[in-house]
């Protein structure tokens, strides 16, 4: 058996010398790095089974390097470690994968227990995937192959057995319905239906009487009994798609249906029982609806016994010439069109463009790509949808000092010919400036308000507590 190999990150140097003499104690081999730098350059070139990770670092915050570090082909147990308590920063590190939050504080054998844990979990985990033979996923149209889409899968692929509820969220256009698909295609019930509800598409004077039905003669127009789409997903999947527009009247009565797995249409005095299994999903912030009274607790509990991030197509830009190639092939084979080649300026921009709506967005461009270039032997910009490539130029151009923008106009990055940065060094330190004066402009115009700042920002009230503690804005 190998020995587990332990990373230590922090800068302490009383701190990272107790913790490597007590994992070496426990017979772990133990390195440390004491800047982000350095951690990353270490996890880049070596596999370790667990991290612990300090959240105040020389160059940065360690909470910024979560992700990277969890992406490394080995994804190492992450075990946050401060010396100052944050409830918030230790609720974004669970929420983002990491194995827990401890404080320095604690004992050196409550550390140690937690690691401990850590890699008897590691272990188990890895032991199972080589003894037992996964049989590979259906994952009809789900294209990638980057970390963050493969750790989705792998929840999907241990959720799928169970009739456990779980909440899909992400943003507009990154696939939370073939997700759903998937869930249901690689579950035992597989064979029965998959009820789609579009909860933003059902009119609110109708809600009742889709989701459960009604009776004949329950009111006027009503000529005929009426099967609900609840009870139509018997022995299936119910899908609710963006359920946080599902109005608040009918939450309390769906709440009763989850509890209880029965239904009672419209002018019924019977209630039908229903075996479904409940997938839900929402680009909106849950928390934040609770805490202004527009999306019930108790149901939020409900539809959340598991949860799936879904990635943004900017956050898994390794997958961007896997899904073109897909649906190029997809589309030029549904109009019967011979394939045809890039310009290579074309791949380039496009995987260099964020894609705000994501896969959606994506798989339009491809179709408008291929109707456009139908008559030309090979794809140029000029082929692109002219509502991306105007949003390319703009973001080419630079606002003259006489712009109305509300943000400072003064991002330039100077220093001496012998020090000129790298693009990517320039464009963070771009990116820095503007989120900084994003932020302070934000909270000034909401006096403070972390809600209010929520709602106009579009950021979920852990991503904008982690953005004020990096920018160390109070």
């Amino acid at each position: 058996m190998n020995t587990p190999a332990i990373l230590i990150i922090d800068d302490d140097p009383d701190v990272t010398y107790a913790l490597s003499r007590a994992a070496r104690h426990l017979g772990y081999a133990a390195d440390s790095a004491a800047t982000i730098h350095d951690a990353l350059q270490k996890t880049t070139a070596k596999e370790f089974d667990a991290v612990f990770l300090d959240v105040q670092l020389p160059d940065g915050s360690g909470m910024d390097i979560i992700s990277d570090i969890m992406n490394q082909p080995a994804h190492p147990e992450l075990i946050i470690i401060t010396g100052n308590g944050d409830p918030e920063a230790a609720e974004l590190a669970i929420s983002s994968g990491a194995w827990d939050y401890v404080e320095k504080g604690d004992s050196i054998h409550v550390i140690m227990d937690t690691l401990s844990n850590a890699l008897e979990y590691r272990s188990d985990k890895l032991s199972s995937r080589k003894v037992r033979q996964i049989q590979a996923l259906r994952r009809e149209n789900i294209i990638g192959e980057s970390n963050s889409i493969t750790r989705c899968l792998e929840q999907v692929g241990k959720l799928a057995e169970s009739d456990m509820n779980v909440l899909l969220t992400g943003e507009t256009g990154t696939g939370k319905e073939l997700f759903a698909r998937a869930l249901h295609n690689n579950s035992p019930r597989h064979k029965g239906p998959f009820v789609v509800v579009d909860c933003a598409a059902l009119p609110e004077n109708l809600v009742e009487t889709l989701l459960f039905g009604h009776e004949k003669g329950t009111f006027t127009g009503a000529l005929h009994d009426k099967e609900g789409l609840i009870l139509q997903a018997n022995n299936g999947t119910l899908f609710l798609d963006e359920v946080g527009e599902l109005p608040l009247s009918t939450q309390k009565a769906f709440l009763r249906v989850l509890q209880e797995r029965t239904v009672r249409p419209l002018g019924s005095k019977k209630e039908i029982p229903c075996n479904f299994r409940l997938v839900s999903a929402t680009n909106r912030d849950l928390d934040a609806m609770q805490q202004a009274h527009t999306f019930r607790t108790d149901l939020a509990f409900r539809l959340c016994s598991a949860k799936i991030t879904l990635p943004p197509l900017r956050e898994r830009r390794e997958d961007i010439a896997l899904l073109i190639d897909h649906y190029m092939t997809l589309f030029f084979k549904k109009n019967a069109l011979a394939s045809k080649a890039f310009n290579p300026s074309v791949l380039t921009t496009l995987e260099d463009y964020d894609w705000p709506g994501n896969v959606r967005e994506l798989v339009n461009a491809v179709e408008f790509i291929v109707s456009t270039s139908r008559n030309e032997s090979r794809i140029f910009i000029k082929h692109l949808p002219p509502a991306l490539r105007a949003r390319l130029a703009k973001n080419r151009i630079t606002p003259s000092s006489s712009s109305d923008s509300k943000l400072s106009s003064n991002f330039s990055y100077e220093v001496s010919n012998e020090e000129l940065p790298t693009m990517q060094e320039h464009r963070n330190a771009v990116i820095e400036k503007a989120e900084h004066s994003y932020l302070t402009q934000l909270l000034n115009s909401t006096k403070g308000s972390i809600k209010q700042a929520v709602e106009l920002s579009g950021l979920s009230q852990s991503r904008l507590y982690a953005l004020l503690k990096k920018h160390r804005i109070k």
